[in-house]
């Protein structure tokens, strides 16, 4: 595999629920060591995209390649390349931590010590050593989602796609899982999905911003932030935040459909 080629190539996607098309013919390309934030008011496409990019939903319209294949016609070649952090972490509930990561590194096609080495590598990862052996339906919101990273993180992926990974986090924590962010982004394709801008000008090099399930803005922090006018000296970033997603809502009320 070229280590030049990007890791996540996506081409008119589009997906409708009954009358409402909730994305509307988007790209998107992910090049190794970039950490791109995928940003948007709610309803504007974000999780449907992230799910048709892993796999979870078949776009009515378009293509996905991860790291050179096709996952249409190549799914599982696919699916082995991207850990996937889903909104609100879904995990069996009644199992232990540590038997959930061990049970999702054998799903992951690994067997015998290998699977205790990956589970310890991911509980390191995320520092779920508190609580690896406690059921999941007892921790806390912030260490369900820790689990949920660690599982996206079990077979080492080289596409990561992670919707809201801070939710739920204290501060400490969110610091911890930015580091993640960064030190992982260094060699991988990563999207991150947040409702907090400032995580954007933390951990990411590159940002998308999509409404009405169309991409408003795709460019860098530094770009984003240069959109805004020089008299706005606070949430500078919410502030471009707003302008281009009302720009889009507007236009699409005036336009023809």
């Amino acid at each position: 595999m070229s280590e030049t080629r990007a890791l996540i190539e996506a081409k008119g996607l589009r997906k409708r629920f009954g009358t409402i098309e909730a994305v509307r013919g988007i790209d998107l390309t992910v090049e190794r060591g970039q950490v791109l934030g995928f940003l948007g008011p709610n309803g504007a496409g974000k999780s449907t995209t992230m799910r048709m990019l892993t796999g979870y939903l078949v776009p009515d319209a378009g293509s996905v390649r991860i790291d050179g294949h096709d996952l249409a016609t190549h799914p599982l070649e696919a699916k082995r390349r991207i850990g996937y952090l889903a909104e609100g972490a879904p995990a069996y509930m009644d199992m232990r931590v540590e038997d959930f990561l061990a049970f999702v590194a054998r799903t992951r096609g690994y067997r015998g010590a290998e699977v205790r080495e990956r589970v310890d590598r991911a509980v390191a990862r995320v520092h779920l050593e508190p609580c690896r052996g406690q059921r999941i339906e007892t921790l806390s919101k912030g260490y369900k989602r820790r689990t949920g990273i660690a599982q996206a993180l079990i077979h080492d992926p080289p596409v990561i796609v992670m919707d809201e990974p801070t939710d739920g986090l204290d501060p400490n924590q969110k610091f911890e899982v930015r580091q993640l962010v960064r030190e992982l982004g260094r060699t991988r394709a990563i999207i991150l999905s947040t409702h907090i801008l400032e995580e954007v000008e933390a951990v990411c090099t590159r940002a998308v911003i999509i409404n009405k399930g169309a991409t408003v803005f795709d460019g860098t922090p530094k770009e984003l932030d240069a959109q805004v006018p020089k008299n706005i000296e606070t949430n500078r970033l919410d502030h471009v935040f707003r302008t281009l997603t009302a720009r889009q809502t507007k236009a699409a009320k005036g336009g023809s459909r």
